[in-house]
């Protein structure tokens, strides 16, 4: 639990949005949601946008400031539509932002989104060390509150699982040296010949680009395992039916 930041909701004022926003986190792997006072009060509308995110909701906490609510994290990220000059230098798009916290430990880290009629003020946004900035068409600047927070949640949840993958378990199946690959098309080619399927001379090119085929495979030495066991009971089904016919 907790190995993500949470995210800090300013004064916002509608129902529907603060469920949707529950959501939004549950979809991507965050569970600490921050509401700053004055707030809208939690019922039946905001349960239902959030769907599997209800929990979430049941857990939130109440802070009469963002002052106070910002307290305890080292690494305050606010959100803007706007292209205040003042900011420019803090000022990055949802992309960059794992990078940003990369550094430090996500649980530290909060993701502060204002009101959703004016956003966060000047003066809030002075208390953030990165601004993040979504872009968006000029037509329509603005997004509604669950879409950005999905928008930058998700960015957060994608860095977050490359770093698992590259974290893999040691034991996990590594690429098939090329020994064993060579010794399973050894059997390969072994029952292709006692099926009869090398009948002609095209055969040793099929049998090449089945070499070929397994080298952009890339198979695993899992995968190579996998393979010989069948030809075993593929040798196995052929010598039981070559004594029957004898």
């Amino acid at each position: 639990m907790h190995q993500a930041p949470a995210v800090i909701l300013v004064r916002p004022t509608e129902e529907g949005n603060v469920g949707a926003v529950a959501r939004a986190m549950a979809n991507t792997g965050l569970d600490r949601l921050i509401l700053v006072e004055p707030a809208v009060r939690i019922g039946a509308k905001a349960r239902a946008r959030a769907v599997g995110g209800a929990p979430i909701l049941e857990a939130a906490k109440r802070s009469p400031s963002l002052t106070a609510a910002l307290a305890s994290f080292r690494h305050v990220v606010g959100t803007s539509s706007h292209r205040e000059r003042s900011f420019k230098s803090r000022t990055i798009d949802p992309r960059k932002l794992p990078e940003r916290l990369a550094s430090g430990d996500p649980r530290h880290a909060a993701l502060v989104f204002g009101p959703e009629r004016s956003g966060l003020t000047t003066e809030e946004l002075a208390l953030c060390a990165t601004v993040v900035r979504i872009p968006t068409a000029s037509e329509q600047p603005t997004l509604n509150l669950a879409q950005a927070v999905l928008i930058v949640a998700y960015e957060l949840f994608l860095a977050r699982e490359v770093l698992a993958s590259e974290a893999a378990p040691a034991n996990q199946s590594t690429e098939a040296t090329a020994g064993d690959i060579g010794g399973l098309f050894e059997r390969v080619d072994s029952i292709l010949h006692t099926i009869g399927f090398a009948r002609d001379t095209t055969y040793e090119g099929v049998l090449l680009d089945l070499r070929r085929l397994a080298g952009r495979a890339r198979l695993t030495d899992r995968e190579v395992v996998i393979f010989r066991g069948l030809c075993r009971r593929l040798e196995h089904l052929l010598a039981r039916r070559g004594g029957e016919s004898a």
